[in-house]
């Protein structure tokens, strides 16, 4: 099955992150706030279709490992893309960003 990911960040876009850094501590702190992110992306966005798959994601970095959430999905399947494409422009923008809103016919949304 083939298979891509978005890139979604590790915190809603107009929030702080937890920042990588050279001391200890800061992965554990990262991870968590990766779970909050995914929890509330399902919240606004609903759970991922078959084909779909909200996961964290470790990268390099000069000073260490850095997580990213990430929406792991099946290219060649409408449903799962469309998810994936919904989380990169839909995410939630803030913690408090939490009103779930759906998809309709399309793949615009409307408010739930």
């Amino acid at each position: 099955m083939p298979r891509d990911y978005m890139e979604l960040g590790s915190a809603p876009c107009e929030e702080d992150c937890v920042q990588v850094t050279r001391e200890g501590g800061y992965l554990l702190k990262m991870r968590e706030e990766c779970l909050r992110f995914i929890e509330l992306i399902r919240k606004k966005l609903g759970p991922e279709p078959d084909g779909a798959r909200l996961s964290i994601k470790s990268n390099p970095h000069d000073f260490g490992t850095y997580l990213d959430v990430v929406c792991y999905y099946d290219d060649e399947n409408d449903e799962a893309r469309r998810y994936a494409y919904r989380c990169e422009r839909e995410a939630p923008r803030t913690w408090n960003d939490d009103k779930p809103i759906v998809a309709v016919q399309g793949d615009r949304a409307a408010a739930a």
